[in-house]
C-alpha cells in the first residue's frame, strides 16, 4: 500500500524521484523495486532513487524476502518528491525466534554450515537477554544456576562450556569480563544472533570444538535513539539505551549502555538444619537473602564510515562493572551471607573494515585489550544458615580472603577475502590472543609468595577456498592451524600446536529445498580458566591436554505454501561427534568446586528438527526438538583393573532430550492504524537426566536424588506498539505454573515472575 508523499525538494533533474520502503515504520533493506521495466535495489536503509520515467504514471512492484509482494499504480508529482511504500510481513515463522525474517537472517541460514540465525529485532519489546533467545533454538540448551546474573552453561548439540565460543561482530568475547556475558547482555544490543553448530567458519577465528555464537550488532549509518526500561519480580530493573548518529561527512558516533539489577530474593524449597539449634526441617520454603546482582556496561565508538580508505573505521572504549552476592555452594547445602564478587571491564577497541581495498579484496581488522580487575571477597568471620541466622566462625565463611586479580587479555584479528572470479574466492584469517593473570590476597599478604604470574599466548590461522554457484551449489574447503604457549610461574613453558581441516557444502534442489553437509577435524586448546582456575568456583589443572574432534553434520530444509495464506517450513539435522582427550568439568575431590579434566574419548550421536507454520500475517506456530546421546569411550579408568564400568556409559549431567513450542498472534491496526498488538506463548520442555554416571549406584528410592528432574515451563508475553513502533509497552509472565525448575542438581530457579517493559524508538534514516 502506498502511504503518502513526504515532500522535499532538491536541485535534481526534472524527472528525478526518491523512494523509501518501510514496514511498520522500520526500513526494509535490500528490497527489489521494479519501475517502468527497470529494476532498482534499495539500500540497507530501504532508500532508492529513480529517474528517466516516461509519462506521469507508472506501475511499481516492490518485493523483499519475508514480505508480501507490493504492486501499486503511482501517479508522479513534482520532481524530487519522496514516496514511501509500506510493506506487510509475510514469512514470520516463529515470531519470537525466526529463521525466515529479514534478508540478512535468511542469507545466513542458507550457508553450507549447520547454522541458525535469530532475528533479534523481533524481540526488542521484551526483557529477554541473548541467552533467553538462544534457549529457543534447536540443539541449544542454556542452563542457569539461579536468577539474574547467575552462572550459566550453554550446551550446543551436547558440547558445552568452553567447547562453544562467543563473538560480537566476529570478535571473540573471551576477554570481555564478567560484565559482558550472554545472560546479562540485553537482546536489544543485537540485530541478529548466529548459531554455528559443530563446524565453524574460519573468519570467526577461534578453536571452538562444538560450535560458535556470533552476536551481530547494527552498523547502519543512521540517526536513532532506542531506549527501554523494565521492572519485574524480585525487585528486578533493566535499562537499555542505544543511540547513534552519522553526519553527511561520514562522522559516526555509537553508544550502547545497559544495566541489570535484581535482589533475586525468590523462594526455594529446601531441607535444612538450623545452625544454632540443630533442628532439621524438610521441604520448607525459604527466601534467598544474599543473592543481589547488578551490572552496568557502556560501549562507545566514534569514527568515520564510507570513506575511500575505509568503509568503517572506529575507535572505542568498553567499560563495565558488576557486583554479585554468592548465596550458596554448588549444591545449595551451605548458605552464605557475606561472600560476594566484584568485577570491572576497561577495554579500548579498534575496528577497521574496507571492501575492495584493491579490486576483489575485502579486509577486516579488530583489536582490543582488557585492563579490568576481579575481586573475590570473603571477609566475614561468621557462618550463616538458610533461615538467615548466623554465628561466629573464624576463618571466613568458606576461605577467608580478599583476593584481587587482573585477568588482562588482548585480542587482535585479521580477516581477508579475495574474490578470484565471480564464483571462486580465497579467505585468510588470523586471531592472536594473550592472557596474563596477576593477583594478591589483601587479607593475607604473606600468602602472596605463592601467587605467581600466569600467561598464555595463542594464535589461530585459517585458510579457505570457496566455490559458489549462486542459489544452486556452494562448497568451502578450509584448514586451521593453532599454536599455544602456557606459562605458570616457574614451571617450564609448554608449547603446543595442532592442525585441522574441514569441508562444508550445500545444494538447492529448488529455492526452498536445501541440503547441507559439513565435516571438520577440529582442535581446541584449554583456556586460561581451565588451566589456572577462576579463583572462585573452579580449581586449576595446568596439565590439561588439547582436545580434538571429528564433527559431521547432515541437514535438510524445505519450505512450501498452500496458496498465499498458509506457509510451512521444516528442517532437521543429523550430527555425529567423536572427541579425543575431551575436556569436561566435574566436581573436585571434596565436592566444593569444579575442575576441568580430560577423558580419552566421547562420542555424540543426535538429531534436531524444527517446524514453522504461518497463517496470513496473523498467526505463527513453531517448535523444535533435540535428542543427543553422549557416550563415554574411555575403556580404562584410574583405580580400576580391566574394563571400566563407565565404558560406553551415557555421559552424566547433560540434558539429552529437550524442545520448545511457540505460538504467536499479531493484531495489526489494533485500536488505531499503525498500532500492533502481539501475543506470544512459549513452552519449554527438558526431560530428566542423570547427575552422576547412570551405570553406577542402585535403584532404590534414594537414588532418585541422582537425577536432575525434568522441566515444563510456560511463558506468556503481550506487547503493544503504537505510532508505527515508536512507543511500545510489554508485559511478561515467566513460569506461569510456578513450577520448581532445575537446570542443575539442587539449584532451584525462580518461580513465577512478572515484568513490565517500556520502550521508545526513533530513527531518522540517512
Amino acid at each position: 500500500m502506498l502511504l503518502c508523499v513526504l515532500g522535499g525538494h532538491a536541485q535534481q533533474p526534472s524527472n528525478f524521484y526518491k523512494g523509501l520502503v518501510r514496514s511498520n515504520g522500520q526500513p526494509v533493506p535490500d528490497a527489489s523495486v521494479k519501475i517502468d521495466k527497470k529494476t532498482i535495489r534499495a539500500d540497507e536503509n530501504g532508500a532508492f532513487t529513480f529517474s528517466g520515467v516516461s509519462g506521469s504514471s507508472v506501475d511499481v512492484s516492490v518485493s523483499a524476502l519475508g514480505f508480501q509482494h507490493l504492486r501499486q499504480a503511482l501517479t508522479l508529482g513534482k520532481a524530487g518528491e519522496v514516496y514511501t511504500f509500506s510493506m506487510q510481513g509475510r514469512e514470520t515463522a516463529i515470531d519470537e525466534v525466526s529463521v525466515l525474517g529479514f534478508t540478512p537472517v535468511k542469507e545466513v541460514n542458507r550457508q553450507a554450515y549447520n547454522v541458525t540465525a535469530i532475528d533479534a529485532t523481533k524481540l526488542y519489546n521484551t526483557t529477554m537477554n541473548i541467552a533467553n533467545a538462544l534457549d529457543r533454538v534447536a540443539g541449544v540448551r542454556v542452563r542457569e544456576s539461579g536468577g539474574v546474573g547467575s552462572n550459566f552453561n550453554l550446551s550446543l548439540n551436547g558440547f558445552s562450556g568452553n567447547h562453544v565460543r562467543y563473538f560480537i561482530d566476529g570478535i571473540p568475547m573471551d576477554n570481555m569480563g564478567s560484565s559482558f556475558q550472554i545472560n546479562n547482555i540485553p537482546i536489544n544490543l543485537a540485530e541478529r544472533v548466529e548459531v554455528y553448530k559443530g563446524v565453524v567458519p574460519i573468519w570467526l577465528g577461534s578453536d571452538a570444538l562444538g560450535g560458535a555464537i556470533n552476536i551481530v550488532t547494527s552498523m547502519k549509518p543512521r540517526n536513532f535513539v532506542d531506549a527501554s526500561y523494565s521492572y519485574g519480580s524480585f525487585n528486578t530493573h533493566r535499562t537499555v539505551v542505544n543511540l547513534g548518529t552519522t553526519s553527511k561527512s561520514g562522522f559516526t558516533f555509537l553508544l550502547n549502555a545497559y544495566q541489570n539489577f535484581s535482589d533475586n530474593d525468590y523462594k526455594v524449597t529446601l531441607s535444612v538444619a538450623d545452625i544454632n539449634t540443630g533442628a532439621y526441617s524438610e521441604n520448607i520454603k525459604l527466601r534467598r537473602f544474599h543473592d543481589q546482582y547488578h551490572n552496568e556496561a557502556v560501549v562507545a565508538q566514534v569514527g568515520v564510515v564510507n570513506k575511500p580508505y575505509a568503509d568503517r573505521l572506529l575507535v572505542g572504549f568498553t567499560a563495565g562493572k558488576n557486583y554479585k552476592e554468592i548465596q550458596a555452594d554448588a549444591r545449595m547445602k551451605v548458605a552464605y551471607g557475606g561472600i560476594h564478587r566484584r568485577g570491572t571491564t576497561l577495554m579500548p577497541t579498534l575496528k577497521y573494515q574496507k571492501m575492495n581495498l584493491i579490486d576483489g579484496l575485502d579486509v577486516t581488522v579488530n583489536a582490543n585489550y582488557n585492563f579490568g580487575t576481579e575481586k573475590n571477597i570473603d571477609t566475614l568471620d561468621r557462618r550463616f544458615g538458610w533461615f538467615g541466622e548466623s554465628k561466629p566462625n573464624p576463618g571466613g565463611e568458606r576461605s577467608k580472603q580478599l583476593y584481587v586479580y587482573k585477568n588482562n587479555e588482548g585480542i587482535a584479528t585479521l580477516a581477508a577475502n579475495y574474490k578470484v572470479t565471480e564464483k571462486q574466492s580465497i579467505a585468510l584469517s588470523s586471531t592472536a590472543t594473550t592472557f596474563k593473570r596477576e593477583g594478591e590476597n589483601e587479607l593475607n599478604p604473606q600468602a602472596n609468595n605463592y601467587e605467581v604470574t600466569k600467561r598464555t599466548f595463542k594464535n589461530m590461522m585459517g585458510l579457505g577456498y570457496s566455490y559458489d554457484v549462486k542459489d544452486v551449489w556452494s562448497a568451502t574447503l578450509f584448514g586451521k592451524y593453532i599454536f599455544q604457549s602456557n606459562k605458570d610461574g616457574d614451571r617450564p613453558t609448554m608449547n603446543m600446536n595442532r592442525f585441522g581441516y574441514g569441508l562444508a557444502t550445500t545444494y538447492f534442489l529448488d529455492p526452498e529445498f536445501q541440503l547441507k553437509a559439513s565435516y571438520e577435524l577440529t582442535n581446541r586448546m584449554a583456556t586460561a580458566y581451565e588451566l589456572f582456575g577462576d579463583v572462585e568456583n573452579q580449581d586449576a589443572n595446568p596439565d590439561l591436554k588439547p582436545e580434538r574432534s571429528h564433527n559431521i553434520n547432515l541437514g535438510a530444509y524445505y519450505g512450501w505454501k498452500i496458496n498465499e495464506d498458509h506457509r510451512f517450513r521444516i528442517g532437521g539435522n543429523l550430527i555425529y561427534r567423536y572427541a579425543f582427550d575431551f575436556i569436561f568439568t566435574r566436581l573436585n575431590n571434596n565436592q566444593s568446586k569444579l575442575i576441568a579434566d580430560n577423558r580419552e574419548g566421547v562420542s555424540t550421536r543426535g538429531a534436531d528438527m524444527e517446524f514453522n507454520y504461518s497463517y496470513k500475517n496473523f498467526l505463527t506456530l513453531g517448535g523444535s526438538l533435540t535428542y543427543q546421546y553422549l557416550q563415554n569411550k574411555q575403556e580404562i579408568e584410574p583405580g580400576y583393573t580391566g574394563v571400566s564400568p563407565l565404558f560406553n556409559a551415557q555421559m552424566p549431567n547433560i540434558p539429552y532430550l529437550f524442545g520448545n513450542t511457540d505460538l504467536g498472534l499479531v493484531f495489526r491496526d489494533f485500536g488505531k492504524k499503525g498500532n500492533v498488538l502481539n501475543v506470544n506463548y512459549n513452552l519449554l520442555y527438558v526431560h530428566r537426566f542423570w547427575l552422576y554416571w547412570p551405570t553406577m549406584g542402585g535403584t532404590s528410592a534414594d537414588d532418585k536424588k541422582r537425577e536432575v528432574p525434568g522441566q515444563l515451563a510456560h511463558d506468556l508475553r503481550i506487547g503493544y506498539s503504537l505510532n508505527n513502533g515508536r512507543y511500545n509497552i510489554g508485559a511478561e509472565i515467566r513460569n506461569i505454573a510456578d513450577a520448581q525448575l532445575y537446570d542443575n542438581f539442587g539449584l532451584q530457579k525462580p518461580g513465577r515472575s512478572f515484568a513490565v517493559n517500556l520502550r521508545y524508538y526513533f530513527q531518522q534514516v540517512k
